[in-house]
């Protein structure tokens, strides 16, 4: 019996020889400074630091780095049963509860919402780790009979992305983007450009990550990557100060709903910010160490403004990738200088790591919420713990202290091992 392909039931495509504005409409976030977007904010605005001891978490003992910023009170089960709870890692946990969040924010009836024009885009850079360290143990200690069965689904990097499309029967484009650092950056641009040139009206996008394992943090510390200010974990994250000596590791999940402005405006739904544009390079010279004069950045960010259709001399905030790193933070404050020349004097800069960490693939969509809400609520996060600046980090960082602004245009930067460089904008409408 042959299948009549023509009697299966199709949504509309769109027109795909159209260029639709694509805005953001809800916002869900889980970081080591609050769950939820007002929890997060009132952090970011008071200087709250998220960093501390994790080695009571974890065992670090021959580990140099102590520290982390870690959600203690992250509750899975605010969010799910306790069946999903366990079959999820917690990096997937997160991701899903911080969708629920932008979708209840939205206001999104997904009963009469056509499904097939919804997709979800989620960028993470590892994955559920500790699925692989915990079930290796297991393989090794007690025999492979032994391993969980949910290993491989709790495990793989689009594991996340293919539970939020089945929790709410989304059937829209659907995958997962795997840049280090860059990769919830990556996912947000692509999730934009699916609504943007017609392959969905909707899209459910962002990135999450928890990597708060032995092994991971023995890796870094083995490069030579992290902060081993012990003593003082509220003051080790520390983005242009001149005795800034390493990134700090967090974790959490930054989710985005984005949505056609037509159909956005057809609902009367609450519009943040156009999400005008991504751009995207690699530096392909070194596997970890950014160009020393931010030539991919700067690339990066030229092509975010170019296809925005903005000048240098609009753009009034970056959120920098800003790691606290000794070589990053001069390259990318090098990549700013060489691309906005005397205004790059004028604008403001400011790294959220100082006060989160570095949430590796789940950097740059928390990043990008931080600048939403910046240009939404007219305040500008400080970037803390700059007390010596770099002579070589000369532009105004916000050191310190959250400041009134008006912000119409602004971009958030993510830089991944490996190279890559992404740059988002986001415009007030």
């Amino acid at each position: 019996m042959s299948y009549d392909y023509k009697s299966e039931a199709t949504a509309p495509i769109g027109n795909m020889n159209t260029i639709r504005t694509v805005v953001v409409t809800g916002i869900g976030v889980v970081t080591p400074i609050g769950t939820g977007k007002e929890a997060f904010w009132q952090g970011l605005i008071e200087g709250r630091s998220g960093v501390g001891r994790v080695d009571d978490l974890i065992d670090l003992q021959e580990v140099g780095a102590k520290i982390g910023a870690y959600n203690r009170d992250f509750d899975p089960l605010r969010f799910m049963d306790k069946k999903r709870v366990r079959r999820l890692g917690r990096s997937s946990q997160m991701a899903l509860a911080a969708a629920k969040l932008a979708l209840e924010e939205s206001r999104l009836d997904l009963n009469s919402a056509n499904l097939d024009r919804m997709g979800v885009v989620i960028g993470t850079g590892i994955g559920n780790i500790e699925a692989l360290t915990e079930n290796y143990d297991i393989l090794l200690q007690k025999g492979a009979g032994r391993v969980s069965p949910f290993f491989v689904p709790m495990f793989m990097p689009n594991a996340v992305v293919g539970e939020i499309s089945i929790e709410w029967g989304l059937r829209g484009p659907n995958y997962g983007t795997v840049s280090a650092c860059a990769s919830s950056n990556h996912a947000i641009g692509l999730a934009a450009d699916a609504i943007r040139y017609g392959y969905a009206d909707v899209m459910v996008t962002g990135g999450t990550e928890s990597v708060t394992q032995p092994l991971t943090f023995a890796g870094f510390d083995q490069m030579g990557a992290l902060s081993r200010r012990n003593d003082a974990p509220e003051r080790a994250s520390r983005p242009f100060d001149r005795d800034r000596d390493g990134f700090v590791v967090g974790e959490g999940a930054g989710i985005l709903m984005l949505e056609s402005l037509e159909h956005a405006r057809a609902r009367g739904a609450y519009v943040y910010a156009e999400l005008a544009s991504i751009g995207m390079t690699a530096d392909a010279g070194h596997i970890t160490a950014p160009d020393e004069q931010g030539e991919g950045a700067r690339k990066a960010m030229l092509m975010a403004l170019e296809r925005a259709g903005v000048r240098p001399e609009e753009v009034d905030y970056i959120n920098a990738h800003g790691t606290a790193t000794p070589l990053g933070d001069v390259s990318e404050t090098r990549a700013i200088k060489r691309l906005f020349g005397a205004h790059a004097y004028k604008l403001t800069v400011s790294s959220t790591k100082s006060q989160i960490g570095h949430l590796l693939g789940a950097a740059g969509a928390v990043e990008a919420i931080a600048t939403l809400m910046a240009l939404d609520r007219g305040m500008l996060p400080p970037t803390m713990n700059l007390e010596h600046p770099d002579p070589e980090c000369d532009l105004d960082y916000i050191p310190n202290k959250a400041r009134p602004a008006k912000v119409r245009v602004a971009l958030s930067n993510s830089f991944g091992f490996g190279g890559h460089n992404s740059a988002i904008l986001l415009r007030k409408i």
